[in-house]
């Protein structure tokens, strides 16, 4: 491979690095919006992240096509091929959360129809936390840092234990509250969305390991104690 090759093929590799970030940049920000739609009862935003998710699937278009031609005239091999074909990858998963951003700002617009939903508090916690992930993952996935990788890897107990509270905590009240059935149900669903981003920057994490170290993670995610929902609504 001569070294004008040697520099082509760079190029293409940090264009397609670029079209990551991007859309990793679009992810997170329709997700932390999407958050903040459903607490604040905002159906002007949750309208403008519905529209916006075509830019982040135009990406995804986008990337797919870098990585066919790359594979097809570059034939990479060793970490150049994981980082190609890792690409891939993780631009279908931030194509994901992009969706599940969209999910949760369809369901707002179905919320602001009816009275304030409980739990809604509980509910930014979890975004809150879900987005720190993302937002972790893609500071990883842009550095090729397997340790921070491995970090994000280890926090997805953490969004399934404030998955498995606020859902407890969903059905106490629709339980003893008839009439907030409807909010708490279309809740359940935004919580759900949240988890799997939770499970998308995961993917995300095992990725960026892949590429940087060539090896699988192997150990066993700790495991994390419930987390507490508060009795009275938020």
């Amino acid at each position: 491979m001569t070294e004008h090759t040697v520099r082509s093929f760079a190029v293409e590799l940090d264009l397609l690095a670029d079209d990551i970030a991007r859309m990793g940049g679009l992810a997170e920000s329709a997700l932390a919006a999407s958050i903040e739609c459903v607490t604040r009862r905002d159906s002007e935003s949750a309208q403008e992240i519905i529209a916006r998710d075509a830019k982040i699937d135009a990406l995804q278009r986008e990337v797919e096509r870098r990585v066919v031609l790359l594979l097809a005239l570059r034939q990479p091999f060793a970490q150049d091929l994981r980082q190609v074909v890792g690409a891939l990858k993780v631009s279908l998963d931030l194509e994901r959360i992009g969706d599940l951003a969209k999910n949760i700002a369809k369901r707002t617009l179905v919320l602001n129809t009816d009275e304030p939903a409980p739990l809604t508090g509980a509910l930014e916690s979890m975004g809150r936390l879900t987005v720190s992930l993302v937002h972790d993952v893609l500071d990883a996935s842009a550095q090729l840092d397997p340790a921070s990788a491995m970090r994000v890897w280890m926090r997805d107990d953490e969004v399934d234990q404030h998955y498995d509270s606020l859902t407890r905590a969903l059905l106490a009240q629709m339980a003893d509250k008839p009439d907030a059935l409807t909010s708490c149900t279309h809740l359940l669903f935004v919580a759900k969305n949240l988890e799997r981003v939770g499970d998308h920057a995961t993917n995300i994490a095992e990725v960026v390991h892949f590429i940087a170290t060539g090896e699988d993670i192997m150990a066993a995610r700790p495991k994390t104690e419930a987390i507490p929902i508060p009795e009275r609504n938020e």
